[in-house]
């Protein structure tokens, strides 16, 4: 089976199963995973994308810094790591496509900027914002208080994480006591580290075992540790863990929640360096791509229009500082 062949069934059963729209009002159903004019019937995962363009708009565009405008280039920061539907590579292996992509794009094309990609590791997204070598990132970001101190934040999806753990494993996680004593993974520096160190910490203060946390990187690493049985599961972004599901048909979704913890819904953002007087226009141009309908066909195209908002938020309560 080719590569294309095997991409386009794993997003048509993800879409018709609705393993994709963890949150929010949507259909799954009526999602179009398969729109017509592709070759195989399926979503284009070859290099020559067919991808949702933008037209500029005066009035965001008109928010963005003069010395940017002049320049006519946004630089845009994304993971380097292969995350279906998120980003991941083309058929020719090194094309970068995906919702993040598509949805930057339209961004770029709304401000009236040429969109320049670089991709890097996830710790050097950061340190790309920091040196001002990025004007945005858009890569799965979630919004955290800590966070908010050094950069500021236009939300443009809903974030949610899920549990995936070997198919038949027999057990479910709802809270800290379900993952005392279990060997766990993530990748560091994520909320999703943020929230399991917590987890592992409230267990000790409750006298049971602590997460016996490891980290993976790259996907295909946890992956390959899930199937050995080196770890008990993984915590990552529900989109990706749903990928991995119907791809290979050997693991399983064993719990959810909000990519903010408990108490309060996570939201995936673009994020720029703290003043840099960039997020009021991501905002504008987010809200307009939301408005417009282009930004509702780059989600259902991968299947997460289940993860949409209807409208953008500056800097919205993230998750919580980690308690001293």
């Amino acid at each position: 089976m080719s590569v294309r062949r095997s991409i386009t069934i794993a997003l048509a059963t993800l879409t018709a199963t609705g393993l994709l729209t963890a949150c929010g009002t949507s259909d799954p159903a009526a999602d179009l995973a398969a729109p017509k004019g592709h070759k195989d019937g399926g979503v284009n995962i070859g290099p020559d994308q067919d991808r949702i363009r933008g037209k500029k708009v005066a009035a965001a565009a008109d928010l963005v810094p003069e010395a940017i405008r002049k320049r006519g280039t946004l630089r845009i920061g994304a993971s380097a790591d292969a995350s279906p539907p998120l980003g991941f590579y083309a058929t020719d292996d090194k094309t970068r496509i995906g919702s993040e992509i598509d949805i930057a794009t339209l961004v770029a094309d709304t401000l009236g900027l040429k969109p320049q990609f670089e991709e890097v590791s996830w710790e050097n997204l950061f340190v790309g914002l920091d040196s001002s070598k990025f004007d945005a990132v858009l890569s799965n970001v979630t919004v955290t208080e800590e966070r908010k101190e050094k950069y500021d934040f236009a939300t443009y999806r809903l974030d949610n994480i899920a549990f995936e753990a070997k198919k038949g494993s027999g057990w479910t996680v709802k809270e800290p006591a379900d993952v005392a004593g279990k060997t766990i993974s993530v990748s560091s520096g994520t909320n999703q580290e943020k929230i399991l160190v917590e987890w592992s910490e409230e267990n000790v203060k409750a006298g049971r075992k602590p997460v016996d946390i490891k980290y993976f990187q790259k996907d295909t690493d946890y992956y390959l540790a899930l199937q050995s049985g080196r770890i008990d599961a993984h915590l990552g972004p529900s989109p990706t863990a749903a990928y991995h599901v119907a791809t290979a048909g050997q693991s399983e979704i064993i719990g959810q929640l909000s990519g903010a913890g408990g108490d309060l819904q996570g939201k995936i953002a673009a994020t720029t360096r703290k003043d840099s007087g960039l997020v009021k226009a991501y905002a504008a141009a987010i809200d307009h791509i939301v408005q417009d309908g282009s930004y509702g066909k780059v989600l259902k195209r991968w299947g997460l229009s289940g993860e949409a908002v209807e409208k953008s938020e500056i800097n919205p309560p993230g998750l919580p500082k980690t308690k001293s």
